[in-house]
Parts: C-alpha cells; structure tokens; sequence
C-alpha cells in the first residue's frame, strides 16, 4: 500500500511566471555571453589589447591560464542559466523551500561581485596592461552587460518567491 506523505506529496500548482520574469532570467543568460566570449579569444590568442609579455606574466596564457579563463567563461555562463529554473513550470529541482533562499543568496552574491567588478574596473590596476583606447573600449562593451544582472536577478528571484509565498499562505494550494 502506497501512503503518500509530505515529503511525497506533489508541489501544488504555483501561478506560472510572469512574462517581464522570463524575459527577465533569459536576458541573464545572454548578459553573459559577450565576455565569456571575450575571454574565450583571449584565451585562444586573438588580440584583445593585451600584449603577449602580458598574457604569459600576468594571465599565463599560453598554460595553465588558458583553462582558468575559459574554466571562468563557462561557470560565468552556468550560473546566468540559474534564473531560468525560476521561471520554469516544467522543471523543479529544488522545493521552493530550499530554491527561494538560494535565489535571494544568489542574487545577494551577484550585487556584492557586481560592485567589487566596478572598483577592479575603475582602479588604475585593472587598466594599466590594455595597450590602447579602443581595446579598453571593446572590453566595456563585453562588460557592461554584467552591470545589469544584479537588478534583472533580484527582480526575477522577487518574482519567485511573491509567487510562491502567495501560495503557501492562500491556503488554497493554488
């Protein structure tokens, strides 16, 4: 005999994301892409505005840099996928439980990288080894879109848990 209990029990139907959530989350994921794919011509040697003095003593490139920047580009992208099982109806890894605190730390994590990734780009340092305006140029372009994941996530992630705390206090299981 089959006995259902809590922790068996299917997640009750949760109102399905708003339109502005999904766009929202797949606008992460393609915030992404223009630097990973930045760093990925670094790392495959395309010329980016870094000498090749520079790439081999400060990014190793060619060696063990190569895997870090492109290891980085990839977990860059995997965590811009993260909101999308915020918005999804299909797919539920998580209970909203255990997912909703998640988002909110993620989204938490993402403002603290995104302000310290301003100080590193402002400061003197960060900038010191481009070797030309335009290449300082072309990297702001493939950055910037990083700078409006904190408010799309925060956004999307508020999204989420409205929806699913107004579930689980309506009392209805709708």
């Amino acid at each position: 005999m089959y006995v259902m209990t809590t922790a068996t029990a299917p997640l009750p139907a949760s109102a399905p994301a708003p339109v502005w959530a999904r766009r929202a989350a797949h606008a992460i994921a393609l915030c992404a892409v223009p630097s990973g794919l930045w760093r990925i011509a670094m790392a495959s040697g395309v010329y980016v505005g870094y000498s090749d003095q520079v790439l081999r003593d400060v990014f190793d490139i060619p060696g063990w840099g190569i895997a870090y920047v492109v290891g980085l580009s990839v977990l860059a992208e995997l965590a811009a996928l993260f909101p999308l099982l915020l918005v999804s109806d299909r797919w539920r890894p998580l209970h909203p439980r255990v997912l909703a605190p998640l988002a909110w730390t993620a989204s938490g994590v993402v403002v603290l990288v995104a302000l310290w990734q301003l100080v590193v780009a402002f400061t003197v340092e960060s900038r010191t080894y481009m070797s030309s305006g335009t290449a300082e140029t072309v990297w702001g372009f493939t950055f910037a879109p990083l700078l409006a994941i904190p408010v799309l996530m925060t956004a999307v992630t508020w999204s989420y848990a409205k929806r699913h705390r107004a579930r689980g206090t309506s009392g209805s299981g709708s």
